[in-house]
């Protein structure tokens, strides 16, 4: 049996490596997200490393976290309609030009004083971030579909993935030998990197000619989800994945319970290197056995893995297991459910659902962010948060169930 299953997980990684072959735009396109996501990440664990240093309590940990996702939530309105009105190649070259400036800026920032800077540049930034992520993402519905573009996604959540975990992995790693200076100016030269493929990419892709104001493009996008309430309930789906948004939970666990067994970047890193491992591993495993008809089993074992965590966290080396098993569900889930709300939302409406997707999504790890740092200041263990977060997968997966009952899901390919 695990012979079968070895030889079917490299069967599948194969149509990975045969799709990436024959589309050079979706080859282009991984390898600048690759390097720009990383990017995105990488001065995650300087950031929180330096707002240790200077002694803040879990709160401001925990809105700095949120401030990571709350762009994507103010700007998606505005982005959605932009993405159907401007090329991506413009957008792209716009966004990481903006992410090298504010990268280069954190520099600056030594002092207590200095936080509303901290705040400014990080907001900035990740909205930047953000949106160049909502770019890729309408744009490879407008070339692939079916079984190609559920493979595409798969690819790039793994690759969202494993630059989110594997980008503050190293970054753990590059603040303990380096300083948390020298981390932000390392990130800075992977944008302009970036910058460079992005300035040589070509994208054949005629953009629909679109008179209307922003404002009616705004509006016809929410009378088309009205009109559609199966597109909104799987939005509503995909955002639950948001629930996997760890950030503010590592920082105070790596703070609390690991600073005596490994310094406190190290710990970071470290937790989300083992969560790497399982989000990449993951699909490759079980992606190709998800349907409509087993979605719900992959919420409620993403459940099973979290409450797993809340049982040993206060444990670190328990602790990188359980973020294995954490992680080996998530990157299915989230490139599944947003395979499904691509595969059910009409062409023209792509780059306006899919931004005002992100931002649902974003709103939920802002959320959850604040959530996990509230609690913890008013006495709640972060055991029992993260019990909480756990049991937010179990209603997710009911959830599912009743909207799969409801109405007709196409399935995939």
């Amino acid at each position: 049996m695990k012979t079968l299953i070895f030889y079917d997980t490299l069967a599948f990684m194969k149509r990975y490596w045969t799709l990436l072959q024959n589309e050079p735009l979706l080859r282009r396109l991984s390898l600048i997200q690759l390097i720009a996501y990383f990017g995105a990440w990488f001065s995650n664990v300087a950031i929180y490393t330096l707002l240790i240093q200077m002694g803040v309590d879990a709160t401001i940990i925990a809105l700095v976290a949120a401030l990571h996702f709350l762009p994507g939530v103010f700007q998606a309105p505005l982005s959605g309609v932009l993405l159907d009105r401007i090329h991506p190649k413009r957008l792209m070259v716009i966004l990481t030009i903006t992410e090298i400036t504010c990268t280069v800026l954190l520099v600056s920032i030594d002092d207590i004083g200095m936080l509303w800077l901290l705040y400014l540049l990080v907001f900035i930034r990740m909205g930047a971030s953000s949106f160049h992520f909502t770019v890729e993402m309408s744009l490879l519905p407008r070339v692939l579909e079916g079984k190609s573009l559920q493979i595409a996604n798969e690819i790039h959540s793994i690759i969202w993935s494993l630059s989110y975990t594997l980008g503050m992995a190293l970054s753990g790693l590059v603040v303990y030998w380096v300083g948390i200076k020298m981390a932000f100016l390392l990130d800075a030269s992977l944008f302009v990197v970036v910058l460079v493929l992005v300035s040589g990419l070509t994208i054949e892709l005629e953009m629909l000619p679109n008179d209307s104001r922003f404002v009616r493009m705004m509006f016809d996008t929410f009378g088309y989800i009205r009109a559609n309430p199966l597109v909104f309930h799987l939005m509503l789906l995909h955002a639950a994945v948001g629930f996997t948004a760890f950030d503010a939970l590592i920082a105070l666990a790596a703070k609390h319970f690991y600073v005596h067994v490994v310094a406190v970047s190290l710990g970071i890193g470290l937790l989300n290197a083992a969560r790497a491992v399982g989000l990449v591993i993951g699909p490759m495993v079980l992606g190709h056995r998800i349907n409509n008809n087993r979605l719900a089993l992959l919420f409620l074992a993403e459940a099973l893995s979290i409450l797993f965590w809340a049982m040993v966290i206060e444990h670190f080396y328990w602790s990188l297991i359980a973020s294995v098993t954490v992680g080996f569900v998530t990157t299915t889930l989230w490139s599944y459910t947003y395979t499904l709300i691509q595969h059910h939302t009409d062409n023209e409406f792509y780059g306006r659902v899919v931004a005002y997707n992100d931002m649902i999504f974003l709103g939920v790890g802002a959320i959850v962010s604040l959530f996990i740092g509230y609690l913890y200041e008013y006495g709640i263990s972060l055991g029992v948060i993260t019990v909480i977060l756990g049991v937010f997968f179990v209603l997710a997966g009911i959830y599912y169930e009743w909207v799969r009952r409801r109405y007709s899901l196409k399935e995939i390919g």
